[in-house]
């Protein structure tokens, strides 16, 4: 029987996701596409679920495009890669970015390629000690994808942008940390368990409050100060008619720990 591309479990709120292409270090072919958009729809449709977290199984967490299923032979009508990511990758991408909840990732070795950009899409990132980041569309003549001339610029700046996507250099998780690429970088013993901590917080929290304020801050990057004060006006509307403003702000008159339901 055929081993499936990704993993999903749900406990306790928690959706856990897993790239399970170890020997191909979960590196993404048509199959692997199928499967995560599946899930990713799984977890949207689920009540119950209000976090989600996404790792990698074996030593890397995604190297990207799995190249041999798309080679390109000598003589071969040439691929369309423009194809492929409006197919696949940018999907991908915007189903992530547009959860309602939270998306934590946990990068347990090398995110390269559009491996990487998937990672820093998620909402927190976690990095282990051991992991790295590289930006290796250069090594073979292709320009960063998923995401990624969008989202370097905004994480790291420019200069350090181009650096990353000229180069192909590996950037390794604390240097990550320290150019705030990634949310943290944790010993890699810890990693899954600091994520899932994490990840059964925030599933504990008002979902719908933390699914605006996701809203207001996607936002933020092409709005003027005046349009974003206008947006956290219609957005701070929707909120506060929320259970779960009533009951958090019920709670702290109360001089209780909140119940927060995600309604």
């Amino acid at each position: 029987m055929t081993q499936p591309s990704i993993l999903l479990e749900i406990d306790q709120g928690v959706a856990l996701l897993t790239l399970n292409r170890p020997d191909s270090l979960n590196s993404f072919n048509a199959d692997m596409h199928a499967e995560i958009r599946n899930a990713i729809s799984q977890v949207r449709k689920n009540a119950e679920v209000r976090a989600l977290v996404i790792t990698g199984s074996g030593r890397g967490f995604c190297a990207g495009q799995d190249l041999s299923d798309r080679n390109v032979a000598p003589g071969a009508e040439v691929p369309d890669l423009g194809e492929s990511i409006e197919k696949r990758y940018n999907p991908l991408l915007r189903s992530i970015r547009e959860l309602p909840m939270p998306v934590i990732c946990a990068v347990n070795g090398v995110a390269a390629g559009a491996g990487a950009n998937i990672a820093l899409a998620c909402d927190i990132t976690l990095a282990a000690k051991s992991a790295s980041f590289i930006q290796a569309f250069c090594k073979i003549g292709l320009i960063p994808d998923s995401g990624g001339t969008w989202s370097l610029p905004h994480l790291v700046g420019m200069a350090r942008a181009k650096g990353m996507a000229l180069l192909g250099d590996k950037i390794k998780a604390e240097q990550a940390e320290s150019w705030g690429l990634i949310w943290r970088c944790v010993e890699d013993d810890q990693l899954m368990e600091e994520a899932m901590q994490l990840a059964r917080h925030l599933a504990t929290q008002p979902t719908k409050g933390l699914a605006l304020i996701k809203r207001a801050l996607h936002a933020s990057t092409n709005n003027t100060f005046d349009q974003q004060l206008d947006l956290e006006r219609d957005l701070q509307r929707l909120a506060g008619r929320t259970e779960d403003y009533r009951e958090g702000v019920g709670a702290f008159m109360e001089k209780r720990t909140p119940k927060f339901k995600g309604q």
